[in-house]
């Protein structure tokens, strides 16, 4: 961003790289080949949370049967480290020190969600979910990991400062709450627990616990968990609802929701009657929780939460759709799929997978589309693009 003012060499990547939905174009351009939908959504803090919203919207309206939902965020330059620092939103070894009261900074526990804490850790980060309609999970025996409830966002409306929190947070807990209680229950739902956006601020740990613990005393859960995965690897803003996503479908894998290692107290004046904000890990059983709740909080009244489904409600809800038979037939195909996902999770844990970064490989031209009035059709694809579309205002014209 300043080569030119420090005599270095300028790269005209640096303009395409500063606008926010390249993340989608280079997946699409090298790694998919993507000649269908696109787009992106941006909500600060929200922003994993608003894309998961669209995907979820262009699979429930039939539109697409499978999604490629993702973030990336390399934001730790120092325009952005300074605007942090100008808004004391950083924990910064001063105020650590003066924390722990001691002579030397852990670093480690830079991060203190919930607890008495001065800051979060700027961090850098990519996530990336496929979403599939549930015939088409069924038809291929994709592994599934769980399922999008549904994702609600809602902004803050006026405000005295854009930095500050607001309503708009309660409105997403409260809808997210009750859409999981439509799915699963009264008792499913107290059968959950909170991915909060757990930034590690002074003002973060009281506006959010107020929020999470009046759902909480409405929706009747009691020693609801918290968890909060910035503490482990600091808030990677756009993709920080990704993180926790991740954190929540490993819960169901090995059946443990990790605590918030890297503090020892809950602060005075965090809301916490009816929450369990764990400071250690909690052992729940791979199906103990049906629910997990995903929150975001973001800069100036982005907020966005969603409920995700444990893999055996979604298991259950398949099987009264689509039949016990159907079932059976999804875990044969699953086996093989299975097999090749840990093969490839072995080698990529080695080390000896190879990125892939198709470049200029099968790039499509105009001497690769033809078309008439019904369809168009570009060569090495196997379906064409119908032409036929219905007029959507039939009944204006």
């Amino acid at each position: 961003m300043q080569s030119a003012l420090k005599g270095k060499r300028v790269s005209s990547k640096q303009l395409a790289l500063g606008f926010p939905e390249m993340p989608a174009d280079f997946v699409n351009a090298y790694v998919l080949g993507n000649v269908g939908g696109t787009g992106a959504n941006v909500g600060a803090c929200a922003t994993f949370l608003y894309n998961l919203k669209q995907g979820l919207e262009e699979i429930r309206s039939g539109r697409k049967r499978v999604v490629v939902v993702g973030d990336a965020e390399a934001a730790i330059t120092p325009e952005v480290i300074d605007g942090f620092r100008t808004m004391g939103a950083l924990a910064e070894d001063k105020e650590l020190l003066a924390l722990d009261e001691g002579d030397v900074v852990n670093h480690r526990r830079a991060c203190r969600p919930f607890s008495s804490n001065c800051g979060f850790t700027l961090a850098e980060g990519a996530q990336f979910v496929v979403l599939f309609d549930d015939e088409l999970a069924i038809e291929l025996g994709a592994n599934i990991l769980g399922a999008v409830g549904d994702v609600f966002v809602n902004a803050d409306g006026f405000k005295k400062s854009i930095s500050s929190p607001g309503v708009g947070n309660y409105v997403t807990m409260a809808k997210a709450l009750a859409s999981a209680r439509a799915i699963v229950g009264d008792e499913g739902v107290k059968r959950s627990f909170v991915q909060a956006h757990g930034t590690g601020t002074p003002q973060n740990r009281v506006t959010e616990s107020h929020i999470l613990n009046e759902m909480a005393k409405t929706f009747g859960i009691s020693n609801w968990p918290v968890t909060a995965v910035k503490s482990y690897i600091g808030h990677t803003l756009a993709v920080a609802a990704g993180d926790q996503l991740m954190s929540t479908l490993g819960v169901w894998q090995y059946g443990i929701i990790p605590g918030i290692s890297t503090i020892d107290h809950i602060a005075d004046d965090v809301h916490n009657s009816e929450l369990n904000i764990l400071t250690e890990n909690l052992d729940v059983g791979a199906e103990g929780m049906d629910v997990a709740i995903l929150n975001s909080k973001g800069f100036g009244g982005n907020n966005a939460s969603a409920s995700i489904l444990a893999p055996h409600v979604v298991r259950k809800m398949l099987e009264k759709k689509h039949g016990a038979d159907a079932l059976a037939e999804y875990t044969k195909r699953n086996e093989s799929v299975k097999a090749k996902s840990l093969q490839y999770d072995e080698a990529a844990r080695k080390g000896q997978t190879e990125l892939i970064y198709k470049f200029g490989l099968d790039v499509k031209g105009e001497d690769d589309v033809s078309l008439d009035k019904s369809e168009l059709r570009i060569a090495g694809y196997e379906n064409p693009i119908s032409l036929e579309l219905e007029n959507p205002y039939s009944d204006m014209s």
